[in-house]
């Protein structure tokens, strides 16, 4: 082994496009002829070569609201339409809780609107969030009980 025989290059040489024609990577620097893509500073946002680009795989959100309420709106007609059909006992306060145990309503609702469209014929108890005037005034005119909570 002698000294001018060592291999002392452990780098592999660095390209340094545009410096001449002999390094290989003169003139154009690999970049082609004209064109967009030939000039600095210049990329072609959100191109992913052909490939479908991000923003058009992901769904579209629109304008739904992220705090929008899950309220459930439940007609007093609809709630007479369960008695009768012995989904709801009558005794029992009727609340969220009892709708989401008997299925009549989706498990990930959290509070209930009372409207007053159709007829009631019983005497009920009803825990809501909120209550329109005309539900309000149907059910007390039978004799039934509002508890509002927040």
């Amino acid at each position: 082994m002698k000294l001018n025989t060592l291999n002392y290059r452990v780098k592999s040489k660095k390209i340094r496009p545009g410096r001449g024609i002999g390094s290989g990577k003169g003139k154009t620097s690999g970049r082609g002829h004209k064109g967009q893509k030939s000039r600095s500073g210049v990329a072609i946002k959100s191109f992913e070569g052909g490939q479908m680009p991000l923003y058009r795989r992901l769904p579209k959100r629109g304008f739904n609201s992220f705090k929008k309420k899950g309220y459930v709106l439940l007609n007093i007609g609809q709630i007479q339409k369960f008695i009768d059909s012995k989904k709801i006992n009558v005794e029992n306060t009727i609340n969220i809780e009892e709708l989401k145990k008997n299925n009549l309503i989706k498990k990930k609702s959290n509070s209930i609107k009372v409207l007053g469209n159709g007829e009631l014929k019983d005497k009920i108890k009803i825990e809501t969030n909120l209550i329109s005037k005309s539900a309000k005034d149907k059910i007390e005119k039978i004799g039934g009980s509002i508890v509002q909570k927040k």
